[in-house]
Parts: structure tokens; sequence; C-alpha cells
């Protein structure tokens, strides 16, 4: 290592001020004071607390510059010189030059030496390599720009020069304290005569020059006289950039250690000035660690731009010796902004930072103090404003005052106020204005000291309060709390309380579950700043009824907690203190959770006081009602005395009499809500309001250091509850009480009741009226029990204001029916019985609005066939208007002569003249399905359809569902049914021919699966429409373009009458109907019914929701099976088959199925089995999908053998799979055993084809579709009657969810733009089309149109709930993304994540669960639609078959 000897007559620098002659853009920087602020006179403890500013040091000389070869390095300081070498100065450096200086990585160039300095001043770039260190006790560098590459260090830690004359920085003594600097140093002297404040060691210097920051460091105390173990100060680092600074390495200036016996040295001072800064080094003037923390020094940063996140340390050091009280925290002042943090690294400490004379020109824009820095305004009168934050966080703490000196006053202004896990502690009166104060478990704690003058403190706050996590405002004094906005108490723990507490001129307070406002102080000392109670008035105190408007805190008031100018007041909490008074606020409400107490808070003495006995015995205290007697060895203690006046009262309950007395009880206090100028506009109580005499035994006072439970004295009487108010509702669980407490045991009598009194703003009268209370819960003012022999306390009163005439009692009611009442007053006995003489013997008295005033009493007729006045009936009063019953009787016998002539005239004139004749039924009128018919009609129709049907050889059904993946198609090769009548290979052509033209095209399936994603019942539209095109298509086809070549009829090729295709109204099921022409001459053909047997009957639709299973009955099937089973039963079967059908659910068939099978065995075959036909549950038709159809099988019942071959349909079942014979006819009974027998099962993939039955269905299989949860949700149900009751319900919800829907939409608009477009298009504004609708659904003509809209009403209500998820992911992505953000900073608790998106969720799970019973309703709906006749779901056959 290169040492280099300056050669330089004995310069020593004391400043770098002297630069000023060679530099002249040095003299910004190098002339700062070094400034204490505070008079030496004011607070003259504990040595020099705030010593005077020394005078500035003279200008020095500096030593000769050293050139790039003195430095033995390469080039020239002129243009670039870099160095090499490490090298080692005894003595200052001076470096100045116009070009460039670059210290190479890993080069060292050191002066370690206290006090020993660089200066670096030259125009071009100045860089420290990687590695590159610089040690010395103050580094200034004067560049154009500076590069500080990593792992480059800039070192002064405890390497300071003297520190400014005239301070206290290091302590005295041997007590081993820490150095003080920008905050004080630690001390672990224990002076049980002084508080832990006042105990510290070196105090805090240059406040007035936080911003330019250049002293150095103190050095810490020591232990030992003999030798001094303290830690060195901390040195100085100074940096002055034209233009950019990269601080990628280590700027250290902190306190040496002093060990175990030596107490740490304060931070040194770091100030950099430059247009950029970047760079993610460190930046520490930390204390030292030693037996004593030393204080943190001070960093201060002017940099116009910055970019990179640099870290700083400014916190106290360790102490050994109280690990718990490390140094306090130095300053970090960052220029630009104008904003100071005190930040102690989450070390504890006990130590304070001081913070005296705050800038007011210009003002600093925010003050942090964060992870236990613990700071003091230690001033008798001090002033903080900052433009914009004072922020609280991690354990901080700020102090106003001396704890041993309360009667200081203190100005807080800022914007916002925010405190999170932190203390702010004023001793004396503090007067708070800020826009914003927001509290997080923290605590704000005012000590007015003993000076009544100085005993007010105010707290305002313009835009909004809010507490939470048990934080706590507490004053030992007189409290304001003003503001604009609102004043929230979120939850358990958060309190305000004062001695007298006047909260005011908030828009809105809530009082949240577990929260409290309580003034007086729950555990209140009897000094000059608790408030006296007037308990001997009699009179009621003038403020009561005519408060102050101007709301200040006033201490000559008997106000203890007033909320002023108020709009309103939401209390789920606590709200609690001896006279509570609410005076221009317009509502209040008290949730169920929510009390309103001044329960035993009134006089222990008092008007009322009960007497007592010198043992202690006595009465209980008087109010509302009279105190109970006490007793005691056969002598009765009278109670106190019934005192106040009634109709107005605002007294305090009165206690048991002897305040000294151990175990004395008090009375309750006063509640007046509203005042005589200004009432309560609504007063809404679900939890309680309370003014209860306090019981013995609920608070236990002490004498003489020895609690005395012998005694026994009575319990305190109620208070008052003097209520100002518009309008009123008491819930179920609300309490309005003022019952008077319990006595003692030992004899004591319980207390009077006190007063409630309603005294409502105005009455309204005739018809304008209304009710002003709802009344649910209770009103209590009964006395307290007397315990031993004691005697119990009088009720109390409760009254209201006198009601105007037709109106009585407290809540001035409408007088009972048949009373009026024409006076004033609130007695149910003013209303009287109205004369019964002037009531018809056909009416009754009724109801008027605002009550009867006077007499006649109104009065109606009991039924609307008598007419008022005189309840006649209409014959009764056209005999009265006739001259009554004998002249009518003239009247009418004339009449009747008259008619009789003239009658007779006519006879005459038109007698022989023939009646017309009646016009004979129409023929082929069809039958209403659905109502029982006369028998001779029935014949006739039977006789229509019989012949309609002779020309029907065969139907063939369609397979597939008349999908785009299972599109009807007929199976090759003719069915035996017709292969009489049909050519085989023509009849193969036109089966392709069908088949083709039954294929969709592929873009009509593409359609409907892009409908799908987009809108289900859109595309459930287009495949309707889809399907009715092709139905179309077939039907042309057939009908005009096939020439029916595959007929062998000749007619039926000539005019195409041969075949004709048809379908099921759902367009499910398609079918083939063939026909003879006449020219066959085969006298087999067509079959008749017993020969179709076994007879497949096929049902329509797929078991879904929008297309149930159905049967189809047309003319044919009627006209055919009518040969065996009378119409109007077959029409009955079919109306309770599809009711039942309808209950089928895809997904559930083996369940829904099985009923089917059930039902026709109970229900169908027993009344069928008589005309000979049985019917069976089958699966038709498998296709290479796996999808089948499903129907009946119609079979003869008398005969048990079965034929060679039968085909239900196109030969699908098989041999073994014959379930009956055709039918012959014997007389013996039937027996059912036969057709009943299981039958085995051909399965189809997971689809099973043939004869369904109880055990087929162990293994029958089904694939259950993707929507299948959906199925519990919309499906087919039996009606639920109550038609209208549906309807309504229905109603109120479509309009309830479109509400719903609406706050949903304005949510997510809240939230972003892009969640509102995704909620909205995710399907394409299916959120919105439920309400249209169901409105056409609830609004249309006819019961089978109402049910088909209301099924696609159903679907849009369905498919809307991907919407409503979608809304649910992104309501639940953003509460993530700012729950994230809330916890990305460990400093401090985030105020900008509102309340209200924790909670998000709500709006969209009401929105599910509103669908969801719609989806139910909505069911019902269809079901009453659709099914008119509620016996079809009978499960008794008798009662089916009853029609």
């Amino acid at each position: 290592m290169a040492r280099i000897a300056i050669k330089a007559p004995c310069f020593i620098i004391l400043h770098i001020l002297a630069v000023f002659t060679i530099k002249p853009a040095l003299s910004g920087g190098l002339g700062d004071e070094f400034a204490v602020v505070a008079d030496h006179d004011v607070l003259g403890f504990h040595g020099d607390y705030t010593p005077p500013s020394p005078p500035p040091p003279p200008a020095l000389p500096l030593p000769p510059p050293l050139s790039c070869e003195d430095l033995e390095g390469v080039g020239s300081i002129d243009s670039t010189c870099e160095l090499n070498k490490t090298l080692e100065f005894d003595g200052d450096v001076y470096i100045k030059g116009l070009g460039n200086l670059y210290i190479l990585p890993g080069v060292h160039l050191s002066c370690p030496f206290g006090g020993c300095f660089m200066l670096v001043n030259i125009s071009g770039n100045f860089s420290l390599g990687q590695n590159g260190v610089v040690v010395a006790g103050t580094v200034h560098v004067v560049a154009h720009s500076v590069s500080l590459i990593d792992g480059s260090l800039i070192n002064v830690s405890g390497l300071a020069g003297e520190p400014p004359e005239e301070t206290s920085g290091t302590p005295q003594g041997v007590q081993g304290a820490g150095g003080g600097h920008g905050g004080r140093g630690a001390n672990c002297l224990t002076d049980n005569e002084k508080l832990p404040d006042d105990v510290w060691g070196g105090d805090a210097y240059s406040w007035q020059s936080l911003d330019k920051p250049y002293s150095y460091g103190s050095k810490g105390g020591t232990t030992s006289k003999e030798e001094d173990y303290g830690g060195e100060g901390g040195g100085r680092i100074k940096f002055e950039v034209e233009s950019e600074i990269e601080v990628s390495g280590s700027l250290s200036a902190d306190g040496g250690d002093g060990g175990v016996k030596g107490g740490g040295g304060s931070g040194g001072s770091i100030y950099i000035r430059a247009h950029r800064m970047i760079g993610s080094g460190t930046i520490s003037a930390a204390g030292g660690s030693g037996f004593a923390g030393g204080g943190g020094g001070r960093i201060s940063i002017n940099a116009f731009s910055r970019h990179d996140d640099t870290g700083y340390f400014v916190h106290g050091g360790r102490s050994f010796g109280c690990p718990e009280n490390a140094g306090a925290s130095g300053t970090y002042y960052d220029a630009v902004p104008r904003s100071l943090t005190v930040n102690n690294h989450n070390l504890s400490t006990h130590t304070d930072t001081l913070l005296l004379e705050f800038p007011k020109q210009p003002l600093w824009t925010n003050v942090y103090i964060q992870n236990h820095a613990k700071a003091c305004v230690p001033l008798y009168w001090g002033r903080v404003q900052v433009r914009g934050q004072l922020r609280l966080s991690s354990g901080a703490m700020l102090s106003f005052g001396l704890a041993h000196l309360g009667t200081s006053e203190f100005e807080l202004m800022a914007e916002e106020l925010l405190m999170s896990d932190s203390v702010m502690k004023i001793y004396g009166a503090l007067r708070m204005s800020v826009k914003m104060h927001l509290m997080w478990n923290s605590k704000m704690l005012i000590d007015g000291g003993h000076d009544a003058i100085l005993a007010t403190s105010l707290l305002e706050a313009s835009n909004l309060v809010v507490l939470r996590e048990s934080s706590v405002i507490h004053s030992n004094a007189n409290l304001g709390v003003h503001g604009q906005g609102s004043l929230n108490l979120s939850g358990p723990g958060d309190l305000i309380e004062a001695q007298r507490l006047v909260i005011s001129l908030f828009y809105s307070i809530s009082v949240g579950p577990g929260s409290m406002l309580r003034g007086p102080l729950e555990t209140a000392s009897d000094d000059d700043l608790t408030p006296r109670l007037h308990c001997e008035l009699q009179d009621c105190p003038r403020e009561l009824l005519h408060p102050p408007e101007d709301c200040n805190v006033n201490s000559s008031l008997s106000f203890t907690l007033q909320i002023c100018r108020v709009e309103d007041i939401i209390v789920e909490g606590s709200i609690t203190g001896s006279v509570l008074h609410f005076h221009w606020v317009r509502t209040v409400l008290v949730h169920s959770t929510g009390t309103v107490s001044v329960s035993g808070l009134g006089c222990t003495g008092g008007v009322g006081r009960g007497k007592i006995m010198d043992n202690g015995v006595g009465g209980g205290g008087g109010h509302g009602g009279k105190g109970g007697d006490g007793y005691h060895d056969g002598i009765f203690i009278s109670g106190g005395i019934s005192y106040g006046n009634a109709e107005l009262p605002c007294e305090l309950g009165s206690g048991s009499g002897n305040d000294s007395l151990a175990g004395a009880t008090a009375g309750g206090g006063i509640i007046v809500m509203g005042s005589l100028e200004h009432s309560l506009s609504s007063l809404s109580i679900d939890g309680s309001i309370s003014a209860d005499g306090e019981s013995f035994g609920e608070r236990i006072r002490e004498t003489n250091g020895r609690t005395n439970s012998v005694v026994g004295p009575g319990g305190g009487s109620g208070g008052t509850i003097l209520l100002f108010i518009h309008a009123l509702v008491l819930g179920d669980s609300s309490i309005i009480s003022t019952v008077g407490g319990h006595g003692s045991p030992n004899g004591g009598g319980g207390g009077g009741g006190g007063r409630v009194h309603f005294d409502w703003s105005s009455i309204p009268v005739g018809d304008e009226y209304y009710p002003l209370a709802s009344v649910k819960g209770n009103i209590h003012t009964g006395g307290g029990l007397g315990r031993g022999r004691g005697r119990a306390g009088e009720n109390g009163t409760i009254t209201g204001k006198a009601c105007p005439k037709g109106l009585y009692g407290v809540f001035c009611k409408e007088c009972p029916l048949g009373t009026y009442k024409n006076v004033s007053g609130s007695d149910r006995a003013l209303c009287q019985d109205c004369p019964f003489h002037e009531l018809p013997h056909r009416a009754i008295y009724m109801a008027v609005r605002g009550g009867v005033t006077e007499t006649p009493c109104p009065y109606k007729c009991i039924s609307e066939r008598f007419h008022m006045p005189n309840c006649y009936t209409a014959l009764e009063e056209l005999i009265y208007t006739f001259g009554g019953p004998w002249l009518f009787s003239l009247i009418l016998l004339t009449v009747l002569i008259l008619l009789a002539l003239v009658l007779s005239v006519a006879r005459m004139k038109y007698v022989g003249e023939e009646s017309p004749a009646i016009v004979p039924p129409r023929r082929g009128s069809r039958i209403d399905h659905s109502f029982p018919f006369l028998e001779s009609l029935n014949e006739v129709m039977e006789t229509n359809r019989i012949e309609e049907s002779q020309s029907h050889v065969h139907r063939m059904y369609f397979m597939g569902s008349n999908t785009f993946s299972q599109p009807w198609h007929l199976p090759h090769s003719p069915p035996e049914e017709i292969i009489e009548i049909v050519f085989e290979d023509a009849f193969n052509r036109f089966v392709d021919e069908i088949n083709s033209l039954a294929a969709y095209q592929w873009w009509e399936g593409s359609v409907y699966r892009i409908l799908s994603l987009l809108a289900y019942p859109l595309s459930w539209s287009w495949l309707q429409r889809c399907r009715k095109n092709k139905l179309q298509q077939l039907r042309e086809f057939v009908r005009s373009e096939y020439d029916h070549a595959c007929l062998r009829s000749c007619r039926s090729r000539a005019l195409y009458e041969g075949i004709k295709v048809a379908a099921t109204s759902d367009l499910m099921l398609g079918y083939l109907d063939f026909f003879l022409s006449g020219d066959e001459k085969r006298a087999d053909l067509p079959p008749p019914l017993n020969q179709r047997f076994p007879m497949s009957l096929i049902f329509g639709g797929d078991g879904s929701y929008m297309a149930p299973f159905c049967l189809h009955n047309d003319n044919i099937l009627t006209s055919l099976m009518s040969q065996a089973i009378p119409p109007t039963i077959w029409y009955r079967l079919v109306a309770g088959l599809n009711a039942q059908l309808r209950l089928v659910r895809r997904g559930q068939l083996r369940v829904t199925l099985g009923r089917i099978v059930s039902w026709l065995e109970t229900h169908a075959n027993p009344t069928l089995v008589t005309c000979g036909v049985h019917l069976n549950l089958a699966s038709f038709q498998p296709t290479a999908s796996g999808y089948c159809q499903f129907g009946l099988i119609a079979c003869a019942v008398e005969n048990q053998n079965l034929p060679s071959s039968i085909e239900g349909q196109d030969g699908l079942l098989q041999p073994q799979e014959q379930p009956c014979l055709p039918r012959t006819y014997i007389d013996e009974p039937v027996d059912l055993s036969v057709v009943k027998q299981p039958l085995p099962l051909m399965t189809c993939k997971r689809m099973c084809g043939g004869v369904l039955h109880s055990k087929s269905f162990r293994t029958f299989k089904e694939k259950k579709p993707m929507l299948y949860p959906l199925s519990f949700i919309v499906y087919n149900t039996k009606p639920a009657g109550h038609q209208d009751l549906v309807g309504l319900v229905v109603s109120m919800l479509l309009l309830g969810d479109f509400s719903l829907v609406l706050l949903t939409l304005l949510q997510l608009y809240s939230i972003s733009l892009m969640d509102f477009l995704l909620a909205l298009s995710i399907l394409p504004l299916a959120i919105l089309y439920p309400f249209p609708a169901g409105i056409s659904a609830l609004f249309s003509h006819g019961p089978r149109r109402s049910a088909g809209l209301a099924r696609v009403y159903a679907l849009w209500n369905i498919t809307s709930l991907i919407n409503v998820v979608v809304a649910f992911i992104c309501g639940l992505l953003h509460y993530r993304n700012h729950s994230g953000k809330r916890h990305s900073d460990s400093n401090f608790q985030s105020w900008n994540f509102s309340a209200d998106e924790s909670e998000w969720w709500m709006l969209p799970s009401g929105l599910v669960l509103c669908k969801i019973i719609q989806a139910r309703l909505i069911d019902w709906h269809v079901a009453n639609q659709e099914i008119q006749d509620h016996s079809l779901y009978s499960n008794d056959p008798e009662v089916f078959w009853h029609f």
C-alpha cells in the first residue's frame, strides 16, 4: 500500500466552507450553520435540553490540491485520471481539476482518522469502481456526475470530528448512555424519581439544518472513569452533483459501537443534491450499538428525479444493557416532496426523536413516523402543520408535550392523519384539523392535566373519521370531535371516551358492533374535570329542552355526552353516559346489538333518595314511582319520594342516599333525543335504550380499603328517557327501559321506576293521519324488587304528548272501532261509545282515518247486497220507493193484470206456428280430451274415427331426435306390416332420399353450436326453426315431389296419397303413415286392432325441460284404440299418462321411468284389462350413438301363448322379448301375471332397448348430459295450485332479479369497464334478457302460449347464471388484487381499500339465490298452466277415473 505524506503547514480543517475561494458552486452547501432550535430557558431539566445554535465556524484554508501523479494514477485531473492503487493518507485530501476521476475496482483510499476529510472538486465525472472503498471522517464530492458501482463503499462510520459547540450530543457521567444527533441516545439508567420519558443519553441537535445536514455525530458515554469506552460518532458525506448520481454501492455514516462497556455513538450526516438519482444501494446514518444505543443521524436527499429503490437507515443503535430501549431514530428528509421520515427499523425504544419547530414557508408535505420510532414535540406550545399526510405506523409513537407538565397547547394540521398500530399522546390540549383521520389498532391518549382552562381538546376531520381494530380516542378532560363527513367506529374495541364528549357536524355516525362512545369515563375520579350532576334540582335544566345551537364544548352545561347536528346515527355498539343528548339529529337507528344506556349513572343521592338507617339498611330511590320501603328488625325505612313532571320529564334518577356507603346504588341518568325546536325525524330501535336504576351488587364501592357487604341499601330509581320525535319504530327485540334497581338481600327496598315520555313533533289528523309508531318491542318502567322483607318500588310513567280529537294513547292511535273522541287528551276513557240507536240493524261501524271525532259515527252495511243509508235490500228499496207494502201491492196487482191481457192477445195471434228444427251435431267434430262426454256423442265420434282409420295400414317412426347430431332417419328394409304394399328396392331408394333430405346442413349445426355458446335460448329457437323447416321439406317432398314409386298400388302412385309425413308438436318424433288406396284387393288389409298387437306407441320429446316426454294422440291412433277402448277412457288415460310423463327427467330416467311403470300397473292396466289391453313401458330404436326412444307397447292379455315373431317397431323387439299375443275373447278372469313377467333387455351402448320393468331398471344405464346439475333447478313439476299467488311471487322476483342485475352491473362498472363488459357480454346480454322474457310469459293470453313462453323465460333465467358467475369471478379477482396491494407495504396499513370491496360477493350471491328461486316458481307456473286438472296426479285410481 502506498503511503503519501502531504507536506503542508499544519492545516486543521474544521469545516468545508473554505472551498468557497476555490469553487463558487460550493457556496450553497458549505456555509450551513449547525443550528439548534429551542430556548435554553424554556425547559431546564436534565441538563441542556435545547441548547442554542452555535456560532458559524470561521473559514479555514485548504491543503494544496493533489495531482493525478501525486495519487499514483494514470492520466491527468484536467482530463481523465484513473486511480489503480490503494492509498492511505495521513492528512486531509483535496483533489481539484477540470476532468474526470475514476477509482478503479478494488482500489481503497483511506484516511482512517477522526475528522479527516476528503474533498473532490472536479468538473467531470466521479466514479468509484466495484469493491472500491473510500474511508475518511468527511467525504465531500463536487462533480458533474457520480457513479458508485455495486459493491463500492464510502465509509465515514465512527470517524466523526468534533460535534458543533454548545450541543449536548455526548452524554456526561459514567452511565454508558448513547450519543445523540438526529435522535436522542438511549440511557439504561433506572431512575424511580423520573418518568421513563425523562431519561435519555445524548441530546438531539441540528434540527434546523436537517434539510442540508452537515454535522458530525456525537460520541457515546462510558461506564468507567478510567477509560472511555464510548463509540465515536458518525462522519459526514456530501455529494453536490449537477447531473446524475448512481448509488449502487453503500454510503455509511453510522455511529461507532461502544461494546458492553460504552454507549454507542450517534449517526452522522449524509446529504445528496443531484438532478437525477438511480441505483438500489444503501444509505445509512444509524446509531452505534453499545451498553446504550446511540441515536440515529440525519439523511437528506435533494434529487428531482429518482427511479430506483434505495435503502435508507437512520435507526438508533441497539442497547445491550436494556434491549427494549434502543437509541432514538434519526431523520430522513426527502427535499423534492418535502417529506420527513422517522423510522427506527422495528427496534423498540423509550427514547424520543425531537420534532421541534416545523417550517411555515414552504410547508412540509408529509411526515412519516414508522417502525417503533418514538417522536416528541417537547414544547409548551407547538404547531405541527403539513400539507399532506401525517402517518404513524407499525408501533410508532408521537407525543406532544411532557408527561409531568400537562399544561401545553398544540395544533395539528394536515390533510390526512393516518395511524396504524401506533400511539399518539398529548399532554395538555390539542387542536387538530385534518380532512381525514383513520386509525387501525391505534390509540390517541389526551391527558388534560388538572387545568380546567386548558382541559378542552378539539378534533376536527372534515371528511372522514374511521376507527378500526380496537382503536381508541381517550381524554380525561373535555373533548370535541367535529367533522362534515362520516364518523365510523367499525367494530369491537373501538372507543371514543372523555369526561365530557361532544360529537357534532358529521353527516353520519356509525357505532359498530362492540364499539363505544362514552362520557364520562368509566373510572373517573372526583376532580375538577369530572362533570357535576345537578342532583338536587327539581326543575328541568333549560339546556335539555332548549339546547344551544352552536354545538360547542361547554363545561357549564349539564351534558356529559352530546351528539349535535348530525344527519344519521347508526348504533350497533354502545353509547354510554350520564346525561346523553341527541340534538339536531335527523334519524337514529339502534340495531339489535346496539345499546344507548345511562343505567346506574345518575345520582347516588338526589331529590328522591331513600332513607338510610345507621346500619346501612335503607329504602329505594324514588322518581317516576315511589321507592320501595326497606325493612330491618321490624321497622320499615321509607323509600324516596316521587318527583318530576310526567308530561315533560328531564330529571336524574335518585339513588340509595349515601355515596360514602359501600354498595350504595345510583339512579339512572337522562337520555334526551331531540328538542322542542328540532325533533328527530325517525327513531328506529331493534336494540335497547335504557336508563335503569342500579341494583345492589352491580357495583361494590370500597370504604377504608375494605368492602362492606353487610349493609343493605335500596335500589336506585330509573332515570328519564325524553324523546322529541316525529316517527318511531320498535322492533321485535327492542327495549326501552327505565326500571328501578333491586334492593340488597338484607332488606333493601326496590327503586322506583323512571319516566319515559314521547313528545311528538306533529300529529297528523283527519285524512292526513298516519301511525306515528310501530311498536313490537317492550317498554319497561317497573319498580325494582325489594329483597329480604323490603318492598318493591312503584312503577314509573310512560306518557306521550296530548293527542288531538279522534286519537288516544301514548302513541296517538285511532280510537277503537265504535267509539269517538271529541276532546284533546291521551286517556283511553276519553274515547266514548257511539250511540247504538243511530246504527241500522244491518250495519256495522267502520274505521275512519284519523279516528271519529263527532257523532253520528260512520258505518257501513254488513254486505254489498244491502244498500245505504238504511241497509235495505233492492226489493225493500223498491217497496219503500213506491210507498210501502200496501201501496206497492196494489200497483203490482194492476201491472199483472195488464201484462196478462197483453200476453193473451199475443198468444191468440201467433198460435199454430212451428218451432224451428234442432240442428244436428256437426259430423267429424273433435272431442275435448280433458273433459267427460255424453255416451251418445261418443258413439257418433267413434263411428267417424273408425271410418277414417279404415285405410291405415302401418305407422313407421323415424329414428333419431331430429337434432343436428341425431337427424331423423329411417332404417332400410320395409317392416313386415307394409311388405305386401311396397316394392322393397324402391322402398330402400325412398328411404335413402328421405334420409338425405332429413339430414341437416353443416352450417346449420355450426350456427346452433355458436348460439349454444353465446345464448342457449337462441340456439333452442334456432333448433326448433330448423326442425319446423325440415318437417315442412319432408311433407312437401312426400306430398308433391316424390312419385310414390315404392307403393304397389297404382291409385296411390297416381294420387300421391299412400304415404303421409307427420310429427309430434315438439318436432322431435316423426313418423310415416301408410294407407291403402282401395285398389289393393286385400281382405286382410288394413289389419284390425287385434291383429296389430303388440303395437308400439312411441313418446315424443326427450325428457328434457323444454321437451318432456308425451304420448301424441291423433285421430288415427284414437280411432284404432277405440276398437277396444272407449274413447273417454282412452282420452283420460292419455291425459293422465302425459301428466306423469311431464315428471320424467333426463339424467334421472331410472327413478322417474320407474314411477311410470308403477302408474301403468296401478292406474292404467287394471282398467284397460277389462278391455283386453295391457300396456308396457319400453325403449325403442337404439342408434349407433346411444340415443334411444321410449314408448308403450300395447298388447292383448287373454292368451298366454306367444307368437313366433313379434315386431313392435321395425323388428326391434327380439323374439324372447315378446310381451303378449293377439287378443282372443274369453269370459274367464285374466291372468295378469302373463304380461307382468320380466323380459330381458338389449343394451345399446349406455342405453337400453326392450320392455322396461322393475328388475330391468337395476341394469339400466343412462348417459347424463354435461348440464345435468342444472336439471335439479329447472325441471317439470306437478301443479302447485294458487296460480294467482305463484304469478304474483314470480312477478316480484322478476323485478327483484332485474334490480339486482342493475346493481351488480353498476358494482362491476365501478371496479372497471372491462369487468362490466365481460359480465355483460359473456354470454352476450343474457343477464338482461330474463326480464323481457318473463314479462312476455306472465302477460300472455292462453295457458298453452303462456307455458311455452315461461319455458323460454326459464332458459334465459338459468343461462344468465353464467353471467353471474363471470361477475363473481371478476369481483373475486379484483378483491384479491387489492388485498395483495394492501399487504405489499409492511410499514403501514393501507387506507385506500374500501371496506366496501371486502364485501364484493354479496350481490352476485343474492342474484344466484334469486334465480334459483325463480326457476322453482317458473316450474310451478308452467305446471299450473299446462295441467288444469289436478286429479290427473291422484294416487287413488278411483279418484283418477272418476271424471
